[in-house]
């Protein structure tokens, strides 16, 4: 096992300074020019030329990607080029935000997924199942942005049950307010999450119940309950923990249309002004972010799949 993990450490580290070259590339070829913008439209030449100076943009590419990868190493990625505050104060700030609305969507998600997945895969031809395959369907074509925006009258502008609005309150400070807070917002983005969640763990699940060895089991007279959660759910929670990561991973990352329409400040929001801003520092970091969690939760999800299959860390 420590030879296996070394290994996906390896090729995380890997990845991380490649994700970190394509990053810092990516908004570096953005167009237009910080500069210019910040110095404002009646600014001469020398005002432009000073500000560059000011934010390090007259020093050489390789230079400036350099100092930005030795600030991020130290925690230290600059400052704003639009607010002059440190980026990695304005993202401490906002990723607080995304986390709890993340796993607050990722437990809705799951706690919906998981008896729907099984229920489908024990019960194919059931009128349950088939009622069940129609909320999926229904939950993959209906968009978030419009799911958002149901919620918000039903709940919120006719019934006035739900805030329409989702300010961060601290979940370990104010539990009950930030659900009130959070709940909406974490309803729109699990709806969808749950139904791609439920349709691999229902198809992967059904396929492990025609298996000889769950066969066996049943022919040892262990009772039904028992062989789907110790003997199918393990071996089928494989395909299901990777989406579950993915859709982790892209919560995470801030869903952008879901916090504007909630005025909820986090991550996604501060990205989408950010660029509008043209504030690439705050953009580059916040990126960054996002990379270094997709990755993380890829090594976790491998080291998580060696637990759940020994054969893949023996291989």
């Amino acid at each position: 096992m420590s030879a296996y993990l070394l290994r996906r450490v390896g090729q995380f580290l890997v990845v991380l300074v490649l994700a970190s070259i394509a990053v810092w590339a990516m908004v570096y070829a953005l167009p237009g020019d910080a500069a210019t913008v910040l110095a404002g439209p009646d600014a001469s030449g020398p005002q432009i030329a000073a500000t560059r100076a000011r934010l390090g943009l007259d020093k050489p590419v390789v230079v400036q990607y350099l100092l930005w990868v030795k600030g991020a190493v130290t925690g230290h990625l600059g400052q704003s080029f639009y607010s002059a505050d440190s980026v990695s104060h304005t993202l401490a700030e906002r990723i607080p935000a995304t986390v709890q609305l993340a796993v607050l969507g990722m437990l809705l998600a799951l706690l919906i997924a998981i008896p729907i997945g099984t229920l489908i895969a024990l019960r194919p031809r059931s009128l349950l199942a088939r009622l069940l395959h129609g909320y999926l369907t229904a939950g993959l074509a209906i968009p978030s942005f419009w799911l958002a925006l149901l919620l918000i009258i039903t709940l919120a502008v006719r019934t006035h049950a739900l805030p329409a609005t989702g300010d961060y309150v601290n979940f370990w400070q104010h539990p009950v307010a930030a659900l009130r807070w959070s709940i909406l917002p974490a309803i729109a983005v699990a709806v969808h999450g749950s139904c791609i969640i439920a349709r691999f763990l229902a198809t992967s699940l059904s396929e492990v119940m025609q298996r000889d060895f769950i066969r066996t089991v049943r022919a040892k007279g262990v009772r039904e309950s028992r062989v789907v959660i110790r003997h199918a759910m393990r071996n089928a929670a494989l395909p299901t923990v990777t989406v579950v990561g993915i859709q982790l991973g892209s919560l995470l990352g801030g869903t952008v249309v879901i916090e504007a329409l909630f005025n909820y400040p986090g991550l996604g929001r501060l990205l989408y002004t950010s660029i509008g801003q043209r504030d690439y520092a705050v953009v580059q970091g916040g990126v960054l972010f996002v990379v270094v969690v997709f990755l993380v939760l890829n090594l976790l999800v491998d080291l998580l799949y060696a637990y759940l299959d020994p054969r893949i860390r023996l291989a």
